[in-house]
């Protein structure tokens, strides 16, 4: 129960339906946050408890110096933990040893229970053995469920034991694409409240949801361990880079185009501890998929969130995969009535600023080759390229100085035999140096030879037998 200090507690309405909201707008200086520091500043309203989580750290957020260095510190609840199947069972199992140590204590071991929701996806520890073939998906799921039946047993049991607690079998796809497709609501439902959607995850790609507007990044099994128990995650209130975007990629530019550009462009900057956010009016034609696969290289340059606010094409996506109509109304009502529903000509307060003109981007190659490639061309890039994306890489052909003449590599049939060149003349051995000592110093002895003794077998050596006439 939050303690309200600032009034904040409302109503909201959505069809039949009424949800309880924490109102952005009675905080003063709200307005100006940039939305990733939205989501935090909602978080602190409605988990204020006066002890951990104080006015004061509510005004802070409010008042937040985009110049400052980080320095205050506020205490993050995700709303839900997601957690892949090799850092998620350890979880389990300590949930499960908890309330065997409750039982014996004579408590009621029904009473441990995940305080967040909590999702475990098994996917990180599946093997493909069988492919080519038509039925190579259904042999696979049923070699996995042979081969780790045991656990899969102890999963499914605590699934139906815990509270809030939900498992994702094995072949249903990845944790991040089961994240965004099933599992992200954008906004979350629970007791009655209505709130944007955060999380911690123990995979560091875990970023790839803040495509979809919803605030989260990956963290070691013991934070989310200790998240799924309730406890929050302290932090400093982050420096955010406002990443402007503006026109829209030509034909033919692909989503890894735009991802190798702007990675490119974050690393020389370096947002090392920082929250990137995208905003401007090319964020309306970026695809959700782009968006996704653009959080997803976060840890790649180094932010610790790399998200996109809350628009139509998120609701466009949210209907593709299945979400139902009472869930798409509540997030754009939701993100309308709290100012997280993006506005292209907004401009709010950034720490630092860069910018990309989408339709500058140009088909781009990573990797070693491609940067030796870029060094060694003699032709520099065109200008009609903006200098917001001149940091991507063409691929380029290295350029031939005209006065060279093109060589051409002789091949097999054509190439003159090697013949091996005779041996240099034997030259006369060098004289070995020998060193002068003084009179004074006389010489070491020279070293005796080692004498040779006779061996003799040890008593476990085999014997051979002498053989009977």
């Amino acid at each position: 129960m939050s303690a309200n200090s600032f009034d904040a507690r409302s109503t909201l309405q959505v069809g039949d339906e009424s949800y309880e909201i924490f109102r952005l707008d009675k905080v003063e200086g709200s307005a100006r946050l940039p939305y990733s520091l939205k989501v935090l500043l909602e978080n602190l309203l409605r988990t204020e408890d006066g002890a951990n989580i104080t006015a004061d750290h509510i005004r802070a957020l409010g008042g937040w110096d985009s110049q400052a260095q980080p320095s205050q510190e506020i205490q993050f609840t995700p709303a839900r933990v997601i957690m892949q199947d090799f850092t998620g069972v350890p979880c389990v199992v300590d949930l499960a040893t908890m309330r065997e140590a409750v039982k014996e204590l004579g408590g009621d071991p029904a009473k441990v229970n995940p305080l967040s929701p909590a999702e475990l996806v098994i996917d990180h520890s599946v093997i493909a053995d069988k492919f080519g073939t038509n039925d190579a998906f259904a042999q696979n799921v049923e070699l996995e469920y042979g081969r780790n039946r045991e656990r899969y047993q102890f999963l499914r049991w605590g699934q139906t034991a815990f509270d809030d607690f939900k498992v994702v079998p094995p072949g249903t796809g990845i944790v991040h694409q089961v994240n965004i497709e099933h599992l992200a609501r954008t906004v979350m439902v629970r007791n009655g409240q209505a709130y944007p959607d955060t999380l911690v995850g123990t995979d560091s790609h875990t970023t790839m949801v803040n495509g979809l507007g919803v605030l989260g990044w990956g963290v070691g099994g013991i934070e989310a361990e200790a998240a799924m128990l309730g406890q929050p995650v302290s932090m400093l209130i982050p420096r955010v880079v406002g990443f402007k975007l503006t026109g829209e990629l030509k034909p033919g530019t692909t989503a890894t185009d735009l991802v190798l550009t702007i990675t490119e462009m974050l690393r020389k900057h370096g947002v090392v501890g920082k929250f990137v956010e995208f905003y401007g009016e090319g964020v309306a034609a970026t695809s959700l998929a782009n968006r996704a696969t653009i959080g997803n290289m976060s840890p790649e340059f180094g932010s610790t969130a790399a998200i996109f606010p809350i628009d139509g094409e998120t609701i466009k996506y949210l209907k593709l995969t299945g979400r139902d109509a009472q869930q798409l109304a509540l997030v754009e009502a939701y993100a309308k009535e709290q100012g997280l529903w993006l506005d292209p000509k907004a401009e709010p307060d950034f720490s630092e600023k860069l910018e990309l003109d989408l339709s500058t981007v140009v088909p781009s190659i990573a990797g070693r080759s491609a940067r030796r490639t870029a060094s060694s061309s003699r032709t520099p890039p065109s200008s009609s390229r903006s200098t917001s994306a001149t940091t991507s890489t063409p691929w380029t052909r290295r350029a031939r100085s005209p006065s060279r003449p093109p060589t051409r590599r002789p091949s097999p049939r054509t190439a003159p035999r090697r013949t091996r060149s005779p041996s240099p003349p034997p030259t006369a051995r060098p004289t070995r140096l020998t060193t002068v000592r003084s009179p004074s110093r006389p010489s070491p002895p020279a070293p005796t030879p080692p004498t040779r003794t006779s061996w003799s077998p040890p008593r476990w050596w085999p014997r051979r037998r002498s053989r009977r006439a």
